[in-house]
């Protein structure tokens, strides 16, 4: 479906007690001012709620009440704050309505709670913030949740991940409805990019399971150690004193993977700290993680991250560079 703007799209912008004041924020400063050199007519935006929310700590009181949402165009749903309740009845009928009217509706963040809720995302592809990915699948089975895009655009419906995704989702209904070029001017407004590659997987922080009293907990610290070496199911078997198929039993139990696929995230995390924090070469690298050559690093890392090392570094390039003294410091290749 292939939604198709008038001369003046109205924007309603759902809002209840709980919603995130981020995304919120976020979504108007789009939608409610046109870019100074931009000619052609832009959106009517509207806050459709109750008498009067309470927006993180702030007390805002809405154009309109929530059956407005359904003379809309466009609804976005901001974050929802906890997730851990169902979200107001109230609001979840009238993002329905709104969707059986005819409206195109987005979710911001966990705002995508709302939308299962009202089961406008059964059957459907849908993301929400990463941390909260895995509470969306539990609670709505019949949605299929993507842990890894920054959003999901499923014409009628779409959702977004967290925070600076929104971001992502809402210069993406910009470029549906006026072309990338307006959408680019409304990004440099903002001064954000006006497409991000990759997905919510870049920002996902992997950590090693801390020491505790588990059959691993001296085998990990070790590994991380030699991520270099070409280890192999074999050597940390050896290493652990127990077969593999012991240590695979015991991998699924402490990490919830396989014993290659945790050596693997092991070296990619290595990989995304030296992408941030030194110049090394991607063959340097390479070899630094136990990837080998650059192919292999570039091939395994954009399929787990989504993005290539290149791009990751350009992202994510730590403030604080390594001094002169830093062994680790190479011109960038």
């Amino acid at each position: 479906m292939i939604h198709t703007i008038s001369d003046v799209d109205t924007v309603a912008l759902a809002v209840t007690d709980g919603m995130l004041h981020f995304e919120l924020s976020l979504a108007y400063e789009v939608f409610a001012a046109a870019p100074a050199d931009v000619t052609v007519p832009w959106y009517d935006v509207t806050v459709c709620g109750p008498v009067a929310v309470r927006v993180g700590r702030f007390r805002l009181e809405p154009d309109h009440g929530l059956d407005e949402l359904s003379r809309a165009d466009t609804v976005i749903v901001p974050g929802w704050a906890d997730v851990d309740v169902d979200p107001p009845a109230d609001l979840v009928e009238a993002v329905r309505a709104a969707h059986e009217a005819g409206a195109r509706i987005a979710s911001l963040c966990t705002g995508a709670f709302v939308l299962a809720a009202a089961g406008l995302l059964d059957g459907r592809r849908a993301t929400t913030h990463w941390a909260h990915t895995r509470d969306l699948a539990a609670r709505y089975p019949r949605v299929e949740v993507d842990p890894d895009v920054l959003y999901v655009d499923n014409g009628s419906v779409l959702t977004s991940a967290g925070k600076a995704a929104a971001m992502d989702l809402c210069l993406h209904l910009v470029r549906l409805d006026h072309g990338s070029s307006i959408a680019n001017t409304v990004a440099r407004r903002l001064v954000v990019p006006p497409h991000r590659d990759g997905g919510q997987a870049q920002f996902v922080t992997a950590p090693v399971p801390a020491p505790d009293n588990h059959p691993l907990a001296e085998l990990l610290p070790w590994v991380i150690e030699r991520l270099d070496q070409p280890l192999t199911v074999e050597d940390l078997a050896r290493q652990a004193r127990m077969s593999s198929r012991n240590l695979g039993r015991h991998f699924r139990s402490v990490t919830g993977t396989t014993p290659l696929q945790w050596l693997l995230t092991q070296r990619i995390r290595h990989a995304q700290e030296l992408l941030e924090t030194t110049d090394d070469s991607i063959d340097t690298i390479a070899a630094a993680t136990g990837m080998g050559t650059a192919t292999t690093l570039r091939r395994h890392f954009n399929r787990t991250v989504g993005v290539p090392p290149d791009t990751y570094r350009r992202t994510f390039r730590s403030r604080t560079r390594p001094g002169p003294h830093d062994s680790r410091q190479r011109p960038t290749v």
